[in-house]
């Protein structure tokens, strides 16, 4: 009989791709390019199992190499940006699920209690992708490149031909967009009756 409590490191792989996926997806917009960015991913941590050394979490490790190939699809497909149709990209964040027509919950989160637990919990980072997913397509990639993947403003400029006060403003209608986004659906107050 097969011992399968403890999974092999291609399983945990395996385990960690739809996050992957899901991140990749929100710095790429683009579901091909996702795809490939994560394959690229897990075929580099299988080719060189030893590089982890099991100093931080799998998952840690994993996001760290998926960061660089997001940089290198990024590259590769220099100023393709996945768009929306013409008028989708509005601020129609009624259509988030899980909020009535208010913009308030259907469901209260379940723990109120402990500020700090509910920025970091899972609720939270929900509303935030999908309140990044809103942001008009070049706001969401600008925002991600600065933000998620830690890319240098003067790269970012250089990759995309921006000058730094039109990226400036760019991530600052972005951060406005987010906050607007943020307090509407995760930190109003839902109405008393």
């Amino acid at each position: 009989m097969i011992n399968s409590a403890t999974p092999t490191y291609a399983e945990q792989l395996v385990a960690h791709r739809d996050y992957l996926l899901r991140f990749a997806r929100l710095q790429l917009r683009n579901d091909a390019w996702a795809q490939d960015a994560v394959s690229e991913t897990v075929l580099a941590a299988l080719s060189k199992p030893l590089a982890f050394e099991s100093r931080s979490q799998l998952k840690t490790w994993l996001i760290g190499i998926l960061k660089h190939k997001v940089i290198d699809m990024l590259r590769l497909h220099g100023r393709e940006i996945s768009t929306t149709p013409d008028g989708a990209e509005e601020d129609d964040l009624l259509g988030l699920i899980g909020f009535e027509a208010d913009g308030h919950f259907s469901q209260a989160p379940s723990d109120w209690g402990n500020p700090e637990q509910d920025l970091s919990g899972r609720q939270f980072l929900m509303i935030m992708e999908a309140c990044t997913n809103k942001l008009p397509a070049i706001q969401g990639r600008l925002f991600l490149m600065r933000e998620w993947l830690e890319l240098s403003s003067d790269d970012i400029c250089k990759e995309l031909g921006l000058t730094p006060t039109n990226l400036y403003v760019q991530l600052h209608r972005a951060r406005l967009r987010l906050r607007e986004c943020l307090e509407i659906n995760w930190f109003a107050k839902p109405a008393t009756s």
